[in-house]
Formats: structure tokens, sequence, C-alpha cells
């Protein structure tokens, strides 16, 4: 069962600010990565290849974390663990438009990463259904 995003922080959710995502290296290490997110109404989302350390490690482990932090109010953030399901249908399309979000290009491949690699990587949307929620510095 996903937990519900609390509407006081969904903001930080549709709002073109970065997030760190951690996935779990097969040996158990923690691998951190900046990345892009979205809000599809019931999940955070993200974009990746599976050529990439995070998409390989969540299609070996789907526990993950994601953190997004307000960078107006460094006290306020929300964290959530959860389990990812990669979604193949659809990827390339949410890949431009969370593009266009955080950029001004009109598409990813191209202009934010070279289109001859475009060929060589699977696009997954990867929609983290949250298990434990975390909102706020304990000082705030």
């Amino acid at each position: 069962m996903t937990i519900e995003i609390p509407a006081s922080h969904l903001d930080l959710l549709t709002a073109p600010i970065h997030g760190v995502l951690t996935t779990l290296m097969p040996d158990g290490q923690p691998q951190s990565s900046l990345v892009w997110c979205d809000y599809d109404g019931e999940c955070a989302r993200i974009n990746t290849s599976l050529e990439r350390q995070k998409g390989e490690n969540m299609s070996k482990n789907p526990k993950v974390s994601l953190l997004i932090v307000d960078p107006e109010n460094t006290a306020r953030f929300i964290q959530i663990r959860g389990e990812v399901e990669l979604v193949y249908e659809g990827a390339l399309p949410h890949l431009d438009e969370i593009t266009r979000q955080y950029t001004k290009h009109p598409q990813y491949y191209g202009y934010v990463f070279p289109l001859e690699k475009r060929e060589r990587e699977t696009r997954v949307i990867c929609r983290i259904h949250a298990l434990k929620i975390t909102l706020n510095a304990i000082h705030s």
C-alpha cells in the first residue's frame, strides 16, 4: 500500500526542485544520485535508463529513498522511503515532459544529452510507492 504524499509538501514534487535518490548497490552500499522528479497523483516519479547505476540498482533491488529539500527553507523537506515500480510505457514522453519542467529545452535527447545515445538507453519511469514519509527537520 502506498502512503499518500501530504498536501503540505506536494509543492516539493511539483516544482522543479532537484531531489537525491538513493538506491542500493549489489553489495548493499548506498548510491545517491541528483535527480529530476515529479508526481503523478499517487507516486513520486523519476526517469532514468536501466544502463545507469541507479537504474541497474533499482532493477535488482526496488528499495529506494528520495529526499527533496526546499531551497527557500532548508529545514523543510520530504523524504520518501519505499519501493520503486519500473514503468517502460511512456518513459520517453515523460522524460521530455520533465526536461521541459527543469530546463529551457523542448526534449532531452539532442539538447541535454547527445541524440546518438538515445538508441543505447532503455528509459524507464520509476514510480516510488511510499512506505514511510518523513517531513521537516526536528528543529523547524
